[in-house]
């Protein structure tokens, strides 16, 4: 039966050579369109490591007396903090959570044969209020204090994904780390640290100590944690009291949550992009098999209806142009995943082998569904056509 089914369609090869060519195509959009969904929703579901509600962030605008600007700044710290409303003030360097900046480097650690590398690590300057803004989580060791002033080496937390790449199966407390063409000392770890947002892909990521004292770095960026339910008046006051410190110095102050949604926005706009896409790429292979079905059909009618005259059933007959259709799809679907195997095996962009493989299920799902859906009616058709109507015709 498969045989023949294959000789009918091979005698109508150029007709079902552009269906097989379009079924291929939209195989390949909907695996890329599944892979990114799959991939997002992985990193979605991935925690933050931190807790941005109620966090806000200030970015100072400074004025020109450069020599000035950590006395400034200390007055304009210490002024928040007794701001009613404001439970905690850190420094922080400008690649906050959901901004738009970042910052990387290469860290290695060991020596010799022990040596490993973390080779695109995300950095940031944290000072020690940075874990009671943002509730940091430390699984291990501890977070910046007043200890860590006397430092010889500067103090670190790094996250777990930064302690599997270059102490895995240890500890990591007390190690050298370098990177940027100094040496840091682990102190702690803290569970993870994503400030890209949900859909970031996952990075490891280092924490380097900022002094209280420091009057070079973290200069420019505080991060803020308010009361619950602080809103606008909370804002304005907080302006006019860096404005009121230092007339030269302004500020722009904007939640957490406010950036998180405008991240949110940039990172969904590719994936909307190209499902819109594969939606009317889709739908054109839905109406192209429908066109086919519906002509071949018609075209076949002295057949069908011979098929009947001599006793063929009605399921027969639909189930030989359901299964012309499905053979045909399989030979799309066939080329589609020798094209796409090649994502999980050789590891492109670093995603996780099951997105790719749970991509390619859900796109043979979904095209082997539609083409089902879309030749279930055209079948029908053809189990009603009288075999002495048809015969008369011709």
């Amino acid at each position: 039966m498969i045989r023949h089914l294959i000789t009918l369609i091979w005698n109508r090869r150029r007709a079902n050579g552009l269906l097989v060519s379009e079924i291929f195509l939209a195989f390949i959009a909907v695996f890329a369109v599944a892979s990114l969904i799959m991939y997002m929703r992985q990193n979605y579901q991935t925690p933050l490591g931190f807790h941005y509600q109620d966090v806000w962030q200030i970015n100072l605008k400074q004025g020109a007396q450069s020599e000035q600007r950590y006395a400034t700044l200390q007055q304009v710290v210490q002024r928040l903090k007794a701001t009613p409303g404001v439970t905690s003030v850190a420094r922080s360097g400008e690649n906050t959570p959901f901004s738009f900046n970042n910052g990387t480097a290469k860290l290695d650690a060991g020596e010799g044969a022990n040596k490993r590398q973390s080779p695109s690590t995300d950095i940031y300057f944290a000072g020690p209020e940075l874990q009671q803004v943002l509730d940091l989580q430390i699984a291990e060791g501890r977070w910046f204090d007043r200890r860590d002033e006397a430092a010889t080496r500067r103090p670190v937390v790094i996250t777990e994904a930064t302690r599997a790449a270059l102490f895995p199966n240890e500890s990591p407390i007390g190690k050298i780390v370098r990177g940027l063409q100094e040496e840091w000392q682990v102190v702690g770890v803290t569970n993870s640290y994503r400030a890209g947002g949900e859909l970031s892909t996952p990075r490891p990521a280092i924490m380097l100590y900022v002094s209280p004292n420091d009057t070079t770095e973290a200069l420019s960026t505080l991060l803020v944690r308010v009361a619950p339910g602080a809103g606008a008046a909370l804002k304005k006051q907080l302006g006019e009291q860096i404005h009121s410190t230092s007339p030269s110095w302004n500020s722009t102050i904007v939640a957490l949550g406010e950036q998180r949604l405008a991240k949110l926005k940039m990172l969904l706009a590719l994936p909307t992009m190209l499902g819109i896409v594969c939606l009317f790429l889709t739908m054109n292979v839905a109406l192209g098999i429908f066109g086919v079905m519906w002509l071949n059909i018609s075209r076949r009618r002295v057949e069908i209806g011979l098929r009947r005259a001599i006793g063929a059933s009605a399921g027969s007959i639909s189930g030989q142009i359901l299964g012309e259709i499905l053979i045909i799809t399989t030979f799309g679907l066939g080329l589609g995943v020798l094209a796409v195997i090649q994502f999980p095996i050789l590891g492109v962009f670093n995603v996780p082998a099951s997105v790719y493989f749970l991509a390619i299920a859900l796109g043979l799902g979904l095209i082997y569904g539609l083409v089902t859906l879309c030749a279930f009616y055209p079948s029908q058709l053809a189990t009603g056509i009288r075999p002495a109507l048809s015969l008369r015709e011709e």
